[in-house]
């Protein structure tokens, strides 16, 4: 464990910076390509999307395909026409008293050693588990129409955070997730359902199969002094601490961007497999409001009325979903997903992580807008005639409903011109210096 594990107020880390002001009022923008929507109940196989992945295909980058994880219902793989082109199932439970299989969060790594054998690889957080999952991804079947995805999970992976399978029952589990590689190694970031752990794995071929040892652990702090002196602990049910879900790291700087749901947007650089100090680049805006907890509806109710205004004025609870765009020499963008206001932040990628300013994806021609987005992801890669300048894709929380009153969600897919261009000083469209197949 790093010797970050008894970070605990860090007055300095929520009082040390300082952001640069952006538009007042988010730019407004819209999606050109949807999935099908789905829908969490039992005609729906208990279907929830939530977080995407873009696997860029080496021969032709119109091919490329879009991973989606659906919790209980496992994941779909979708061309850029947002066709399914495959489903897989989660897990089933090992036995009547387990939990069966629930994806949470999904990544791509490039050219893993695999059996002597360059293998890119789609990574999976299993919450209802607490598993990560390796899928080969098969060029060949991609060019032939075939479904790409293939199980390469070493039979025998232990659990990422609990210590024993009745631990994974309590379900204080893997949530959020990210990949990256590091000269010929690879790696996934975790966070902990509930809790405000992340860990850090290395993956490890185990005779042609994926497996993974820990390498760090870093516990941010669910406590925080205020400017005023005060303690101010998140809004939580009870027993559960402030946890982490989105999370992305700088493919080439090695710096991991993780969104602590209800208090912000965290920089960590990571450096010989392992967290160095963590810096709160943002935090959301309900920061330091007092709170009680309402038992009968078994929810939070935040004071607003004695808000003591030590909070940001970019993120609206919960922080989300995070992307890195990478762009020349360090340039780019950090986005992070608000799914309070149902917008995007966006932040340099250099220097402090300067504030640029806030997007929506609102209702067009092709599509519905985007509401309460979990995940997302971008890649700067000219994917095609369609998303010539690269592709952002969104999850969309509230995606229009097919089949009368049923609450859908899916992902929405949006041209990256299309969001640059929509910010009065545009931001770059850089599909050149960067490409996320050359990853080290």
């Amino acid at each position: 464990m790093s010797a970050f594990a008894a970070l605990g107020t860090m007055t300095s880390l929520v009082t040390a910076f300082a952001l640069a002001t952006g538009p007042a009022v988010p730019v407004t923008l819209t999606a050109t390509v949807e999935t099908p929507a789905v829908y969490d109940d039992e005609a729906g196989g208990n279907a929830d999307a939530d977080d995407p992945a873009v696997w860029v295909d080496p021969e032709n980058p119109e091919r490329s395909i879009v991973i989606g994880t659906l919790k209980e219902a496992g994941l779909d793989v979708y061309g850029l026409d947002g066709r399914r082109l495959q489903h897989i199932a989660a897990p089933e439970a090992p036995n009547e008293d387990a939990s069966p299989g629930r994806f949470n969060n999904v990544d791509v790594v490039y050219g893993f050693e695999l059996g002597g054998r360059k293998t890119d690889l789609a990574l999976v957080s299993d919450r209802g588990r607490d598993r990560i999952r390796a899928y080969a991804i098969d060029p060949a079947a991609v060019a032939a129409g075939k479904p790409p995805l293939k199980d390469v999970t070493a039979p025998d992976v232990a659990p990422v955070f609990a210590a024993n399978e009745a631990e994974v029952d309590d379900q204080r589990t893997s949530y959020g997730l990210t990949a990256f590689k590091d000269d010929d190694d690879a790696y996934v970031v975790v966070s902990q359902r509930e809790e405000t752990s992340l860990r850090l794995l290395q993956l490890k071929d185990r005779d042609g199969r994926v497996g993974y040892k820990t390498e760090d652990t870093l516990d941010l702090p669910d406590t925080f002094t205020l400017p005023d002196g005060g303690k101010w602990t998140p809004c939580a049910d009870p027993g559960e601490r402030p946890q982490v879900e989105g999370m992305a790291v700088d493919q080439e700087e090695h710096v991991l961007y993780a969104a602590q749901e209800t208090v912000g947007l965290w920089r960590i650089e990571i450096d010989d497999e392992e967290f160095e100090k963590p810096k709160l680049v943002d935090r959301v805006r309900e920061y330091g409001t007092p709170w009680t907890y309402d038992a009968e509806e078994e929810e939070c109710v935040l004071d607003t009325e004695n808000d003591p205004g030590f909070g940001g004025e970019h993120l609206s609870a919960d922080a989300e979903g995070v992307t890195v765009y990478h762009a020349e020499d360090g340039a780019g963008y950090v986005l992070a997903s608000s799914q309070g206001d149902d917008t995007f932040a966006v932040y340099d990628r250099e220097g402090g992580n300067a504030y640029l300013g806030s997007f929506a994806v609102a209702d067009g021609d092709a599509t519905d807008g985007v509401q309460h987005s979990d995940g997302s992801t971008v890649v700067n890669v000219p994917l095609g005639s369609a998303f010539p300048k690269g592709m952002l894709v969104t999850h969309d929380g509230e995606a229009t409903p097919a089949d009368g009153d049923r609450e859908g969600t899916n992902f929405k897919f949006t041209r990256w011109d299309a969001v640059a261009g929509a910010f009065p000083e545009p931001l770059k469209v850089d599909t050149e210096s960067f490409d996320p197949r050359d990853a080290d």
